[in-house]
């Protein structure tokens, strides 16, 4: 397949095709990503459908993902409410070393220059991704990276100490 019939393809169905991923799920920015997974997987395998079967193929390849996605969070989900570590099953000793860790872990989260915590912080304890952090600071997204990092590397760095 050609880059030119790939592209006449990607243009023709891609909008459908993500709002049939969007009905079916309501977030947009899965359907965006099962979307462009589907060309992906049409491009990689180098598909060459015919006119006619075309849409029809599109639809069942991001159908697959999307339940493939389903199947895999609702399994991550299912093991997260059953899942309960017993916090009680731990030795003095090792209760001792989590509160040890722990206070390091905050006294180093101190240290941290603000705008790589904010970062860090934003994305681990508000569970906000990349983008929407970037966007809340007025940053690109490869600076909300860029601080990510510094910031895990220098976590890394002091806590292992």
């Amino acid at each position: 397949m050609t880059k030119e019939v790939f592209k006449a393809l990607f243009d023709t169905h891609f909008d459908a095709l993500r709002s049939y991923v969007y009905y079916r799920s309501g977030d947009t920015e899965l359907a965006t990503d099962i979307a462009q997974e589907t060309f992906l997987k049409i491009w990689e395998k180098q598909l060459h459908p015919d006119g006619k079967n075309i849409k029809g193929l599109l639809f069942k390849i991001a159908g697959d993902i999307f339940v493939s996605r389903y199947r895999k969070e609702k399994l991550a989900l299912d093991f997260s409410m059953t899942f309960k570590p017993d916090l009680y099953d731990n030795s003095p000793e090792d209760q001792m070393q989590f509160q040890e860790l722990k206070s390091r872990y905050d006294q180093v989260l101190k240290m941290l220059p603000e705008n790589q915590r904010t970062v860090f912080l934003m994305s681990r304890m508000d569970g906000l991704k990349y983008h929407e952090i970037a966007d809340q600071l007025g940053l690109s997204v490869k600076a909300v990276e860029k601080r990510m990092n510094l910031a895990l590397t220098f976590l890394k760095k002091f806590i292992e100490k």
